[in-house]
């Protein structure tokens, strides 16, 4: 019997990068992306870069976040309306100097637009970092830089010429961003900025960027040349509601002191913190939108039992979960498994007060808790009649 995690954490999608070791591809995931998802209350779950997992997506579900990060050049197919400007030499100069980067891999790329997609249409949060963001901003209809160098910096003064990618500090390496008033950016960062300025310095790794932001999109911060470091979507953003759409250019989770867990500002963690509280705000809303189980014809006793845990106990600290206990002692058709899936429920209800004060949180944690004590009581009275009548 399959433990439904869904029911007591919600699920962060993370598509995972290839690379080859020993001759063989290997997939992975950078550990502070994980680290920050689970820190903040969400189980990551790995979609493996491998061919036709874009047509598997409906596996993964339940889905109640998205996060997409580094990876290769994004195909120019997707977002070119014509023939690119850059000569045969250019692209030659961009293969030799960015290598690691300009293998395009179309399998990624068709993972990744698709989950965008479905998370633009189920509004379903999507916190985008580095490709990320450049994919999101592609779903929606917006171009990119093929090379900032090539295509973008000979447009500026030479003077606000920005380093966007330094091989020789690669974590060291910083440049200066402008944050935009009255974002959620700014709202993380404000306590960092000093009196009078708008800026901090961010860490970056890439050679490509936003050329033409999608319409619904508005900028988050700016690099000196112009180049736009961070953006979201301000009609679906609510973190408290569910709702998180945003791409960040620069990598937050990376930006740490050196030889140090500790990060360079506040601020930098609070993309991943306000992502997963949408996150769970989703799952929340998800839950109570979904149907629950026809009832089932329980005994007189398993009925009595049932209407304990929900009776309302206004002025008794006996836990709601006493019944439970004893249902779960009673029954040794109950498998380990299946005990622990009850008992974490358990820890979320014993903390509730009666149902008249409840809000809609606390209704929608209820309404995920009964939906599992459905779902185990079915199978244990399934296990009982089977050996009911394979006695007879």
């Amino acid at each position: 019997m399959s433990s439904d995690l869904s029911l007591i954490l919600p699920r962060v999608l993370i598509v995972s990068r290839r690379t080859v070791r020993k001759n063989k591809f290997v997939d992975f995931v950078g550990e502070y992306h994980l680290d920050l998802i689970v820190r903040y209350g969400a189980v990551p779950v790995i979609v493996p870069r491998v061919s036709g997992v874009h047509m598997l997506l409906n596996s993964f579900e339940p889905i109640h976040g998205v996060l997409l990060c580094e990876g290769e050049d994004i195909d120019p197919c997707w977002y070119e309306l014509q023939e690119s400007t850059l000569s045969h030499q250019d692209l030659e100069e961009i293969t030799k100097l960015h290598s690691s980067d300009t293998t395009i891999d179309k399998e990624k790329d068709s993972i990744e637009l698709s989950l965008a997609k479905l998370c633009l249409q189920r509004n379903i949060p999507y916190l985008g970092i580095c490709r990320g963001s450049q994919l999101l901003n592609v779903a929606c209809g917006g171009t990119l830089y093929r090379d900032i160098t090539k295509e973008h910096c000979p447009q500026n003064n030479n003077n606000n010429v920005i380093m966007h990618i330094n091989y020789d500090d690669y974590d060291g390496h910083r440049h200066v961003v402008k944050v935009v008033e009255n974002t959620p950016l700014f709202d993380w960062f404000k306590d960092s900025l000093e009196e009078g300025k708008m800026e901090i310095l961010v860490n970056s790794y890439h050679h490509q960027g936003v050329k033409r932001l999608a319409q619904r999109f508005v900028p988050m911060a700016f690099a000196n040349d112009g180049l736009i470091e961070g953006f979201y979507d301000p009609y679906a953003y609510n973190p408290e509601e569910g709702q998180f759409i945003m791409g960040l250019q620069f990598h937050p989770e990376r930006m740490r002191m050196p030889n140090s867990d500790h990060f360079d500002y506040p601020g930098c963690p609070f993309a991943y913190k306000e992502f997963v509280k949408a996150v769970i705000a989703y799952q929340k809303r998800l839950n109570s939108l979904t149907s629950l189980p026809k009832a089932m014809k329980l005994n007189k006793e398993m009925e009595n039992k049932r209407k304990i845990i929900m009776r309302r106990k206004c002025s008794s600290k006996e836990s709601e979960l006493e019944a439970g206990a004893e249902f779960l002692e009673s029954n040794t058709g109950l498998g380990v498994s299946q005990e622990n899936r009850l008992k974490q429920m358990g820890a979320t209800v014993e903390k509730l007060n009666a149902m008249g004060k409840m809000s809609v949180d606390q209704l929608s944690d209820l309404v995920s808790f009964y939906h599992t004590m459905a779902q185990i009581s079915s199978q244990l009275l399934q296990i009982k009649l089977h050996a009911s009548s394979q006695s007879l």
